[in-house]
């Protein structure tokens, strides 16, 4: 309306102007005549009238239609840009209403403001039935605080990913890998954008297949293991011998046979261990201690094939990761089973620990026989293996577990001078006491 009422004033303005610089030209040029040229004089005047009339239409014409132009053009552009709108809606809602993905937003309340269909599969209800509803109520209790840590984040401007666990209406736990976006206008953040997708059979799988590559492991660690105990176990069967022909105890032996005795508990304990079920549980771990332990397990394997274990610490304290103790030991294990079985006589694995800023740096280097720089990209595919009888599991089970620790695991070789592992994990602060 604003604008109607410009476009009016305008237009009645330069009509008044015209008008008066008419009459005031047009009274000029008749007393000039008037003096002059009488008939001119009558002629200008009976005519004065049909010429004002002729150009203030000329004018108001030029007027009308350079603005009746402009209002054309801007309304033309209004509708083109109204269908560009329209159809970017369009695009952008199917991509929200046809992701295979469930996709939401909340409020900065944490309120759930729309859900698409995949969404409503995932918790089982309808969007009329959880609009409104608060997203931590489909959140397990034990996820909470670090999904509340990501919500915080994003309501700052950072994007977050992470993977949590929610509970649905029929009660089942699904394992889902979030992706959420802050949702910025006039630069400042009004919501929450968040993509999940059901990774709940993609876990199982994998856990399947860590289970089965470790039952693998441990299957093949046996027979070393077991030629690992004997040896303990003849001494301790020579030394009981000779106090049954004897009939005296000597305390020196006692001492002898009750380390031998402990080495046998301590190898059999760590078997135990690892060849155990367990529930996957990320806490603060000290990489020192899970490496000796892995050093134990295969140092009967190492004394068959020749091969010496060297562990290197820069720090005396320890270097510490938030991780899973259990997989851990079983990336390194297979790392290090893989060094020696690629040594050909004597050799040696050295396992160098330190840390780089954040980072839990470990170096796992061998002096095998190395790997063909056209096999290097094929390196951690599941079923493809450089080993004759190999599965190719044991290096997909590292990386997956690598992975999942937020970590990377980089492989150098050269052929014939051997192989660096490179794991690089996100270091965790010393525990107190």
């Amino acid at each position: 309306m604003e604008q109607s009422h410009r476009i009016a004033l305008r237009i009645s303005f330069y009509y008044i102007i015209s008008g008066l610089l008419w009459i005031l030209v047009s009274d000029w040029i008749s007393m000039v005549l008037a003096q002059n040229q009488l008939e001119l004089y009558n002629v200008y005047q009976h005519s004065k009238g049909w010429l004002f009339v002729f150009l203030t239409g000329i004018v108001l014409y030029i007027l009308i239609f350079k603005r009746t132009k402009s209002l054309i053009q801007s309304r033309n552009a209004l509708i083109l840009k109204e269908e560009e709108l329209r159809r970017s809606n369009e695009h952008y809602q199917s991509l929200y209403t046809n992701n295979p993905d469930a996709v939401f937003e909340m409020d900065k309340a944490g309120n759930i403001v729309n859900l698409n269909v995949e969404g409503e599969k995932m918790i089982g209800s309808g969007q009329k039935d959880v609009k409104g509803c608060r997203v931590d109520h489909y959140i397990a209790a034990e996820e909470w605080e670090a999904s509340k840590q990501a919500f915080q984040q994003v309501l700052q401007g950072h994007p977050q990913k992470f993977e949590t666990v929610i509970v649905n209406r029929k009660q089942e736990k699904l394992i889902l890998r979030c992706s959420l976006l802050p949702i910025v206008v006039e630069k400042q953040v009004s919501g929450v954008f968040g993509v999940a997708r059901d990774i709940t059979e993609v876990r199982k799988s994998e856990e399947l297949m860590i289970s089965s590559e470790k039952m693998s492991v441990i299957g093949q660690l046996a027979a070393a293991v077991a030629h690992e105990i004997r040896n303990p176990l003849t001494s301790l069967k020579g030394f009981i011998q000779l106090m049954q022909a004897t009939k005296e105890v000597d305390d020196t032996h006692l001492d002898i046979m009750m380390s031998e005795v402990d080495r046998i508990n301590l190898i059999a304990g760590e078997m135990l261990i690892l060849g155990k079920k367990q529930e996957v549980r990320f806490q603060v771990e000290n990489l020192s201690e899970i490496l000796k332990q892995v050093f134990v397990l295969l140092e009967a394997q190492a004394h068959l094939d020749n091969v010496s274990l060297v562990l290197e610490e820069e720090l005396e304290r320890g270097l510490y990761v938030y991780g899973d103790a259990n997989q851990l030991k079983q990336v390194f294990l297979n790392l290090i089973k893989n060094g020696i079985e690629a040594i050909e006589g004597n050799g040696e694995i050295l396992v160098h620990v330190k840390r780089e800023e954040d980072q839990a740096v470990i170096l796992l280097k061998d002096n095998g026989s190395g790997i063909d720089p056209e096999l290097m990209s094929l390196l951690g595919q599941p079923f493809y293996s450089t080993k004759e009888k190999g599965t190719g599991l044991g290096l997909a089970v590292c990386f997956t577990i690598v992975s999942r620790h937020k970590g990377t695991i980089h492989i150098d070789s050269e052929k014939g001078i051997g192989t660096a592992v490179t794991i690089k994990l996100p270091a965790a602060d010393i525990p107190n006491g």
